[in-house]
Order: C-alpha cells, then structure tokens, then sequence
C-alpha cells in the first residue's frame, strides 16, 4: 500500500498537478495539506473521477485545510480542533488495519520568539498538545500511521545550512526539540530517517523566493510520515518526488510517499 502526503498550496489550483501525481506515483491514499477551500468547492468529483472514492476533507476559506483521498475504503473520519483553534488542521481515518492522522502544523511565522510572535507561541503549544495527547490516547502497540506537513526539519541534515538556520523558524531548538518529543511519544519511527542515513542531506521543500531552486538548493525536510513501531516491518520503500518542485504552478513542497506491506 502506498501512503502519500503533499503540501498542495491549494487543491483547486492545482487539480492538474494532483491528477499527475496520482498517474506518476500511483498512491493508494493521498493527504493533503493547505488545501485553501471550504469543504463546499473542494473539487470532489474530479477526484472521484479518477478513481479515488473515499473522502474525507476539513477545509476553510483561503488558508490550512487538510483531506484524505483514498482508493482504499475507511470505517470512519474525525475532525480534530487544536489549541481552542477551528482552523482545519488534523483530520484522521479508521483503515482496516491502521489509523491515519494527517496534520498541518503551524508554520510559525518568521520571529521564533512565542512571546513576540503568536504565530510562533500557537506552533509550539500545537506540538505540545499533540505530544500529550498521541500519548494519552493510544499504546505504542497500536498500528498508527501520522503524515503531514509539519513545517519542522528537525535534524542537521534536514537543511541546507543547519548553522545559519539555527534562528530560522522551522529549525530553531524549540521546535525541533519539541518533534522530537512528539516523536518519542509513542515511539514513532520517521520513515525518511528510516530508509536514509542521518549523514546524508533530505529536503521535501524549497522557497519560492529561490529564482533557481535547483542550483540553489537551499532546502528543508518540513513533510513528514511516521509510523509507530508494529509498522516498521512493513516498510518496504519511500520516494520523494521531487520532479513536482519543476512542474507548471508548482507548490512549493513536494510530494512524499511510503510503501507499506500492509493488507487493504
């Protein structure tokens, strides 16, 4: 079964985009983030037509929004609030044999000071709260799968420069001491850091304001899927498409998926 999460920077404009992500990777589930339309003009049919029946989305005028788009069919979606905030932000799905949690963390703004910045404050409070709260809910025993864009590249490697994007938002201590939390939680495994070695440079994201991305390559890993431990032998492979960062209209991230071992 492949499991993939993309950052799209708004379904709507880039329908055609998904459609050939759907024909180029071949995802049997596909999550969602920063999905920039309310759950009325999401383009539902256009992913029915291609061959995604089951869907699940939470979504808001111009900003956030997460969806899953599935092949594979679910028992059940819940809508999470987080922080006393109603921004459509985590959503989850009950498959056959795992839950999938698709998440949207904060992106923080650009001073990584929470008491200047409540950007900042509301992305810190949102890990914490889902620390706490994977760990009061589940077992590490239990079969969970957690996708997303979480706007946090939480090792050295993860950037282009982890020394000048120490006071970066998105690589600062707080956050990336804060995932880490989050990962320990339930003793998540990261794919990414599964199938490659922490010494070696993985990016997920480039900026736009980058004229040449490519020659530049001035990246960070902000897209991540994590499966927690009675998982890791399912994992069969991971593929970052990071073709997509060159298409027409591209988003900004690129599409991450895992393959798993797992019955439908």
């Amino acid at each position: 079964m492949k499991i993939l999460t993309w950052n799209i920077n708004s379904v709507r404009l880039r329908i055609d985009n998904l459609r050939r992500v759907m024909k180029e990777c071949d995802p049997d589930i596909i999550c969602l983030q920063e999905t920039k339309t309310v759950d009325e003009t999401f383009p539902l049919q256009a992913i029915k037509d291609a061959g995604y029946k089951h869907v699940a989305m939470s979504g808001m005028k111009s900003y956030n929004g997460v969806a899953i788009i599935s092949r594979v069919p679910f028992s059940a979606h819940d809508v999470h609030h987080r922080c006393g905030r109603e921004d459509c932000r985590h959503i989850a799905a009950k498959f056959k044999n795992f839950e999938l949690h698709n998440l949207y963390i904060p992106a923080g703004g650009d001073i990584p000071d929470p008491a200047a910045n409540d950007k900042f404050k509301h992305k810190l409070d949102f890990v914490d709260e889902m620390t706490g709260w994977f760990k009061k809910r589940y077992k590490k025993t239990d079969k969970l799968i957690a996708v997303g864009d979480f706007n946090i590249a939480p090792y050295e490697n993860d950037v282009w420069s982890h020394k000048q994007l120490l006071t970066v938002v998105s690589h600062t201590p707080p956050e990336t001491t804060r995932l880490n939390k989050m990962l320990d939680s339930l003793d998540w495994v990261d794919t990414a850091r599964h199938f490659v070695p922490p010494e070696e440079k993985v990016y997920t994201w480039w900026s736009y304001r980058n004229q040449d991305w490519k020659k530049s390559n001035r990246g960070r890993r902000l897209d991540h899927i994590w499966v927690t431990q009675p998982l890791k032998k399912s994992l069969l492979s991971q593929d970052i498409h990071v073709s997509a960062r060159d298409w027409e209209k591209p988003s900004d991230h690129v599409p991450v998926m895992v393959d798993l071992k797992i019955a439908a």
